[in-house]
């Protein structure tokens, strides 16, 4: 197998486990990092909870995409943009926080010039993929 072949394999699984619950498969895009730092199943029968922390490099961002239950975003570093649909775009600093309503569209975007960091937390039905992307 060529190196691009290796390359495009591996994208390939990538994508194909994301959302498997997996602390270790989260596809990972340019310019964005995603670290799983705990998940726990709730006393609500069905439900988990994650908490990942995001970085997104400037310039870069998530397209519009849904999640099975609850984002609560507190922004560690830098300045993001939040779109949610039916919602104004609304930009967040450091120090602040949002909630992103059960399967709501939605997208965010580096919009300073450093690295925007964000710790999301996700209450979410189990056994389900963590983000549907949106066409």
């Amino acid at each position: 197998m060529t190196w691009t072949g290796m390359v495009r394999a591996a994208a390939l699984l990538g994508l194909v486990l994301l959302g498997t619950g997996g602390t270790v498969v989260w596809a990972q895009q340019a310019g964005m990092r995603r670290t799983e730092l705990q998940r726990h199943d709730l006393s609500v029968p069905g439900r988990e909870a994650l908490q990942v922390r995001v970085e997104f490099d400037p310039g870069h961002g998530i397209p519009q995409h849904t999640h099975p239950g609850e984002e609560l975003i507190y922004i560690l570093e830098g300045t993001i943009e939040y779109r949610i649909e039916g919602r104004p775009p609304a930009m967040l600093t450091a120090g602040q926080a949002a909630m992103i309503p059960a399967g709501a569209v939605h997208s965010a975007r580096n919009a300073g010039s450093g690295v925007v960091a964000a710790l999301s937390t996700y209450v979410v039905e189990k056994g389900k993929p963590l983000m549907t992307p949106v066409k």
